[in-house]
């Protein structure tokens, strides 16, 4: 069911998580065309599949989650005016997609992480990471305009005074950082992240997939000005979980002292 028409993007449903995997580990997963091509059909896929509670998106190997866009296409992709407006239409819909994904997301990364990683990284609701892995964003050495959805992802997450270190500078950072500026949420030894996500995708199929979806929504719209907050629909959302068979379910299994057996419905 989850296939793409790219060898660069591997997929697929391990229990309730769905896994995308970039895999161009030759050019240190680097996003070509097609690669970014892929990922809106699946989350579209995703997005009404009941069996689905959490998408994990990781890099092939042990080197990198993302080191960026491949540059070698560069030149026919955005050399003129045209291949400019195509190619940022491409990676904005798939990171659109992401961001707005109605599920949880988490990246899951190891290695380098960097440019369109990291835009892929802060697209996701959760970010782990090893030790070993390194970010930047590199956009002021190559001369990039970068794309206004991208730039408040950063700020919202790390906040303006981080994001303007980051971009303007281009430095690069280690895990440990990143972690001290919010960028990723925990970090382990390269060794135990296969553990740290097994972790959460364990959390993720056992909890609320409605409360879950809730919050997400109810905490994007926190984030939008005032004047367009949609207090109506948070309202509407928070009903919804109260209404629950789930609510059911989890009051009884609290009474009872057992794990809850949550469906979603």
């Amino acid at each position: 069911m989850y296939e793409t028409q790219t060898e660069r993007v591997q997929t697929w449903l391990d229990g309730s998580t769905l896994h995308i995997r970039f895999n161009n580990p030759a050019r240190h997963n680097a996003l070509s065309v097609d690669m970014w091509e892929a990922v809106p059909p699946l989350l579209d896929l995703a997005r009404d599949d009941d069996r689905v509670r959490l998408v994990v998106f990781s890099g092939a190997g042990q080197k990198a989650f993302v080191s960026g866009a491949d540059i070698t296409q560069f030149e026919d992709m955005r050399a003129a005016r045209e291949a400019v407006t195509r190619y940022e239409a491409m990676a904005e819909g798939a990171l659109t997609g992401i961001h707005d994904f109605p599920k949880p997301t988490l990246a899951c990364i190891r290695g380098y992480c960097i440019g369109g990683g990291i835009n892929v990284a802060i697209a996701c609701d959760m970010r782990i990471a090893s030790t070993d892995a390194v970010f930047a964003i590199p956009a002021a050495r190559l001369g990039l305009g970068y794309r206004y959805s991208a730039m408040k992802n950063l700020v919202d997450l790390i906040g303006q005074g981080a994001a303007k270190d980051l971009f303007f500078t281009a430095r690069r950072i280690d895990a440990a950082e990143a972690k001290a500026l919010g960028l990723v949420s925990r970090t382990c030894a390269p060794e135990a992240l296969d553990a740290l996500l097994a972790e959460y995708t364990g959390a993720l199929a056992e909890n609320a997939p409605l409360t879950i979806a809730a919050s997400k929504a109810i905490m994007r719209e926190i984030l939008k000005p005032s004047p367009e907050l949609d207090q109506a629909l948070c309202t509407s959302l928070i009903r919804g979980c109260f209404e629950s068979a789930d609510y059911t379910e989890g009051r009884t299994a609290f009474m009872q002292k057992r794990k809850p057996v949550f469906t979603g419905r």
